[in-house]
């Protein structure tokens, strides 16, 4: 699956911190998903994960197509850390 990137999600993550790249490095270093919500009438799809340099992030998809379109990223607070930590590595 490929991204679907213009220059209004790039700018919209960039206001929180985070580049295309790391958005990207989330979701292919096998994120959480956690539960697709509906928003406006989109399905969209939030994942916490870490980019390759460990960094915590939230990066939400919807589908355009076949690819993904990053709609926001922005860093996971503590809460989310925990529950990533639980579901995928078992620990508390």
């Amino acid at each position: 699956m490929g991204f679907d990137w213009d220059e209004a999600n790039i700018a919209h993550i960039a206001r929180h911190g985070v580049t295309q790249e790391e958005a990207e490095e989330v979701i292919e270093n096998d994120p959480l998903e956690l539960k697709p919500q509906l928003i406006e009438g989109e399905e969209r799809f939030p994942n916490i994960g870490l980019t390759d340099t460990g960094r915590w992030l939230v990066v939400v998809l919807t589908e355009r197509g076949t690819k993904a379109r990053v709609v926001t990223a922005f860093e996971a607070d503590k809460d989310l850390i925990a529950l990533y930590i639980r579901e995928k590595w078992g620990k508390q």
